[in-house]
């Protein structure tokens, strides 16, 4: 088992330092993390890793022998073979040590050869077996169909030619490669990128069995927590190590930022300032000599840079429009496609759901299930379905998926194109909420027009989330999007006065968000009250027989309906229990829900502190004799010093009502 070994490791591009005297190891047992803002460096540091990209300086060791392999972000494409084929291309380094294997027993069988040749050869035969056996080699079509099954892939699949797959499936097949090679150490940029969650969840399984080291570049916070043992943090080109999980990085990290917030702060204050002085006395006879050795100050200071993450950015939706407490309803909805052999496939089947205002509901199933399918329904956008839908009184619809941000174009650059849209009182925020979705510096000048598909899917959900709606409907809504602007969004969807309803692949966001779970199989359904951590829970307590599965159907309250409308209440599924005590996934529902009251609770603390702060300052403007003595600027204020009232009195009443609950 090999290793790797970086010491003061160097690499610029132009004028700027990606790397800047970075040391690590990558042994076996590795289990690393590579964190930082994107744009930080962190692909050219793996590919300086992989080998294929030439460092400018330093010392990197690579043990004899050992096998790196590096699986990039996205751009491969395989064609020529069947995926049974392809997949079997990871195994040509066995196939070598075989043919050698198999030489060097040809070679045995010489008697001529003297005592110390054949001592060597059959050494080195020894060796060569050994790697064969404990690498699975004799085992590689069996482990190539697992792992592809793992992925995702179907048995019906492997047959088929690989330019028939997507991109998404392309990388899986990709991935899939650089599993089945067996590497010392192995190197994954944003593995999770086209993974459902079953899919992660297998990935999750294998990284935590396998044998060598590796590091990941990924977005997932749970992927990671559940993964990885330390973190390598690339900030400014200078590499940190953080032992634990990414969670507890983000914890160390913090309060280290905290200081550096603090002399971020200090120093802005410094450097104020010193040019305030300079531009105003620069060309003052008697203060120019001060005023130049005020600049000598300046330009002597080392500026202290405060990364993205650490500028914390929060806007909110526009208030929702009014609409009726029941937001949707469905009735015997139902979706058939017609196959390529002819033959019929029912993806929803007589799909009865309720959807309520504030609901915050994630559909849940393996792909193929039919999630992004009902959601083009509910969305309006598929029309080809049995059944009915009954949207509420004074429900807005706004919907966001991959495909509908394909088709923005247009001369228009991304900044215009959102202050165009955005409600007047966020317009001076524009290019924080763009910083947010990763827009920075010179990038939002971009014309839509040059746009990645993942730049047109960040600006898509942008322009929806400053839309005035009351129902959203998204459709992978973190894709594309780092760790930072993920918490962006959910702090936004959480705060949001309407309904959401999603789907995600980020076990975290939905954590998160969710307040009920839509589980759909091909032609079945069923609801679950609580996050998608008591979803899993139940699952799996299913799976070990603590509790009876009910039959598999559409669901309301506990209730679970199959196709033919057969009933089976929930506590009756439960009625060995004793009397009066709280059945298992009873008490994990209530603690999910507890935890989301008390989220609810915090968030409105907050607001209500903002909103008094607000008022305040607005009491304190007042009282100016600029205002109270312009009778229009006085009615101007005096009105948002009414409307600040009345949030928080609103939210006051609210924060009771939730305080009266968590105390029953």
């Amino acid at each position: 088992m090999g290793f790797v070994q970086f010491s003061k490791v160097s690499l610029a591009f132009g004028d700027r330092d990606i790397l800047k005297d970075v040391s690590v190891n990558l042994a076996p047992g590795s289990r690393a993390a590579l964190a930082g803002i994107n744009g930080c460096g962190k692909s050219t540091l793996m590919k300086v890793f992989a080998g294929i990209q030439e460092a400018d300086s330093g010392d990197l060791a690579v043990e004899k022998g050992t096998r790196i392999v590096y699986l990039p972000q996205s751009g491969i494409v395989h064609h020529g073979r069947t995926l049974r084929e392809e997949t079997d291309t990871a195994f040509a380094y066995g196939y070598k040590m075989n043919q050698k294997a198999e030489e060097i027993g040809d070679r045995l069988k010489d008697t001529t050869l003297d005592e110390k040749t054949q001592q060597h050869l059959i050494e080195e035969h020894s060796v060569l077996l050994t790697f064969l056996e404990e690498s699975g080699w004799h085992r590689r079509s069996v482990l190539a169909e697992q792992t592809l099954i793992g992925l995702g892939f179907t048995k019906k699949d492997l047959d088929r030619n690989c330019e028939e797959f997507s991109g998404g499936w392309q990388m899986r097949i990709a991935l899939a490669k650089a599993l089945l090679q067996s590497p010392d150490i192995l190197l994954l940029d944003e593995p999770t990128n086209y993974l459902d969650i079953e899919a992660r969840g297998w990935l999750e399984q294998f990284l935590n069995d396998f044998q060598g080291g590796f590091l990941l570049v990924s977005h997932d916070r749970y992927f990671l927590d559940v993964t990885v043992n330390e973190v390598y943090e690339l900030f400014n080109g200078e590499l940190h190590r953080y032992p634990g999980n990414y969670s507890h990085y983000e914890q160390v990290r913090e309060q280290e930022l905290e200081s550096l917030m603090h002399r971020y702060e200090l120093q802005q204050i410094e450097i104020k300032k010193l040019e305030d002085f300079v531009n105003r006395f620069r060309y003052k006879a008697t203060k120019s000599a001060q005023a130049m050795e005020r600049q000598k100050q300046l330009d002597k200071i080392e500026r202290i840079e405060i990364p993205e993450s650490l500028k914390k950015i929060h806007f909110s939706f526009p208030p929702a429009p009014h609409s009726g407490k029941l937001v949707m309803t469905t009735v015997g909805l139902g979706k058939t496609y017609i196959a390529e052999d002819g033959r019929q496939n029912e993806v929803i089947k007589d799909l009865n759901i309720v959807v309520e205002k504030g609901d915050r509901m994630v559909v849940a199933g393996r792909n193929g299930a039919g999630k992004s399918t009902l959601l083009r329904i509910l969305a309006d956008i598929d029309h080809d379905y049995t059944g009915s839908i009954k949207p509420g009184a004074g429900v807005k619809i706004g919907y966001f998926s991959q495909d509908n941000a394909e088709t923005m174009t247009g001369d228009i650059s991304i900044l215009e194109k959102i202050e165009q849209n955005a409600p007047l009182e966020l317009i001076p925020r524009v290019r924080d909420m763009l910083g947010a979705f990763l827009f920075r510096g010179d990038d939002v000048h971009k014309s839509l027009n040059v746009l990645s598909g993942g730049e047109k899917s960040r600006v898509a959900l942008l322009l929806l989330l400053l839309r005035p709606v009351n129902l959203l409907i998204l459709d992978e809504p973190t894709n594309h999007l780092d760790m930072h602007s993920k918490d962006v969004l959910l702090e936004a969807l959480e705060s949001y006065g309407g309904t959401v309803i999603f789907v995600s692949h980020d076990r975290d966001f939905m954590d998160s968000l969710a307040t009920r779970v839509l589980e759909l199989k091909p032609g079945q359904s069923r609801e679950f009250v609580g996050n998608y951590e008591y979803y899993m829970q139940r699952l799996e307590a299913e799976a070990n027989g603590e509790i009876a599965a009910p039959d598999i159907g559409s669901s309301n309250g506990g209730n679970f309906t199959n196709s033919s409308g057969v009933k089976k209440n929930l506590q009756a599924v439960e009625s060995d229990k004793s009397k009066g005590a709280l059945s298992y996934e009873e008490e994990k529902r209530q603690k999910a829900e507890r935890q989301k009251l008390e989220r609810e609770q915090n968030r409105l603390m907050e607001a209500i502190a903002h909103a008094e702060d607000k008022k305040a300052e607005q009491e304190t403007l007042l009282a100016t004799p600029a205002v109270y003595s312009d009778g229009a600027k006085c009615t101007k204020v005096q009105k948002l010093i009414d409307d600040y009232e009345k949030q928080i009195n609103e939210m006051t009443e609210k924060w009771e009502e939730i305080s009266e609950e968590l105390e029953v």
